[in-house]
């Protein structure tokens, strides 16, 4: 197994009673066992990545490249064709636009490029063990659709017990509970174990195109893929401009000669509102990162992808347990000639909640061959603010609870609370709170503009 980093005795103790439960956990392969060993060792060690502040500097348009300077794509149709037999699309791993999973949009989006330029780009998925039966399920309705789908698993980690530092699954909790996957800077490390990064070079694959599953914005760019080919840059992010929404993502920094992702967890106390702050730092991480493949190989294989550590206690069955893990982010600093670049914000559309839901299910949008499109009447270049409450949390409620999703184009924000139900052909343009214990149904076809309804005498 990994060699320990510098420990005290009493970690050093600590470290080796854990590789010892460690080495008898069956479930899990001899990689994942060093993995996991060489993190927890990691942590013990100490080895925070701590931020001098005066050492910050704001990145130039070198480092975080603005995307109207990228060269134009070639119009030759083969040259667009060689370009994208290089790359890879992976997604980490829900309903979106009539009844259609994220994974159906993705597919028909990888379907349309391979069929409008003869390449072959492969789709990734990866999953974690909790999702894996359920994804093969779906990756098996595309037998016989143009394009290759792979899946791998990430990594399958032990939680570790507070208490005595002891892996969960020793306790008796052999079910899926008393395992966790590490967070998806662990990507890497699982391309290369599951042997696809291998299979993928093998082929001639230069770039992999890696995304949230989740992020209906983050589609294949031809422009950004012949910058980096052109560059030569081992890793790009991409960034967006931040708005008030996004004020704790993390942002790219200059820092000593090397840009870095700096997150809020790394902020010093008394820096938090400066990092918060639009002016300062401007840009936040979309998490769409575009990775080359011989670099991923070369920094896995020398053990150098070494982030930031990310503590994750948690609580099962009443055991306080901890979860160590890392964000595939914070490697960029790790590979030669990396950069950013600062796309428009239509390449961050994520759908984590109901509310996000409501935008692209609404009229906003519209679906064009798997491609999310925003609808040109709305002028307003801000989405609007919408807040669901609690009856409108899980997707089932939800959609029970809309006839049909209302037309939000002139909407500057809604917040709805209580027990509201929706009619069909409505036009929100307002506060909707139900009073406590009265049931609100707002009827068909109604236009609501600029008022507060807490009752049907509003309407």
């Amino acid at each position: 197994m990994a060699a320990a980093a510098t420990l005290s005795a009493p970690d050093a103790a600590k470290l080796s009673q854990l590789k010892s439960a460690v080495s008898g956990l069956g479930q899990i392969s001899e990689s994942e066992k060093n993995g996991f060993i060489n993190l927890v060792s990691r942590y013990l060690s100490g080895e925070a990545q701590h931020v001098d502040w005066s050492k910050i500097q704001t990145p130039t348009d070198e480092i975080v490249v603005p995307y109207d300077s990228l060269a134009p794509t070639p119009q030759d149709p083969a040259a667009t064709k060689s370009l994208l037999d290089k790359l890879v699309v992976l997604k980490l791993n829900g309903e979106v636009r009539n009844g259609m999973t994220f994974l159906d949009l993705i597919v028909i989006q990888i379907e349309n490029l391979n069929t409008k330029y003869g390449c072959n780009v492969p789709l990734l998925l990866m999953n974690s063990f909790n999702t894996h039966d359920d994804t093969l399920k779906i990756v098996e309705k595309y037998a016989n659709s143009n394009i290759d789908i792979h899946t791998f698993n990430q990594s399958q980690y032990p939680r570790l017990v507070v208490e005595d530092f002891t892996p969960l699954p020793c306790k008796g909790q052999t079910g899926k509970d008393g395992w966790y996957p590490p967070g998806h800077g662990d990507v890497f490390a699982s391309l290369m174990n599951s042997g696809k990064l291998d299979a993928l070079l093998s082929q001639g694959k230069e770039y992999v195109f890696a995304a949230n599953s989740d992020n209906l914005g983050a589609i294949v760019d031809l422009k950004i893929l012949n910058h980096l080919m052109t560059n030569k840059n081992e890793y790009c992010m991409e960034v967006t401009p931040k708005t008030l929404a996004d004020v704790k993502g993390g942002t790219l920094i200059s820092y000593e000669g090397k840009v870095q992702l700096l997150e809020i967890a790394q902020v010093p106390d008394e820096h938090v509102n400066e990092f918060k702050s639009i002016e300062k730092f401007k840009i936040f991480n979309t998490n769409n990162l575009w990775v080359n493949l011989k670099a991923i190989k070369r920094l896995v294989e020398a053990q150098a992808l070494k982030m930031e550590i990310i503590p994750n206690p948690k609580e099962v069955d009443g055991i306080k347990v901890l979860q160590l893990e890392t964000a595939a982010g914070a490697a960029i600093k790790f590979f030669d000639n990396a950069i950013g670049i600062n796309v428009p914000r239509s390449r961050f559309l994520p759908v984590k909640a109901t509310s996000d839901l409501l935008l692209v299910q609404s009229d906003l949008y519209t679906l064009v061959d798997g491609f999310v499109e925003r609808n040109k009447a709305r002028t307003n270049p801000s989405n609007p603010s919408i807040e669901l409450g609690p009856e409108f949390k899980k997707v089932g409620n939800f959609l029970s609870r809309f006839k049909s999703i209302p037309s939000i184009i002139e909407l500057d924000s809604l917040k709805v609370s209580g027990d509201v139900w929706f009619g069909t052909g409505i036009t929100l343009k307002v506060t909707i709170a139900a009073k406590p214990g009265v049931k609100l149904e707002i009827p068909d076809g109604v236009v609501l503009e600029n008022k507060e309804i807490h009752g049907p005498e509003d309407l």
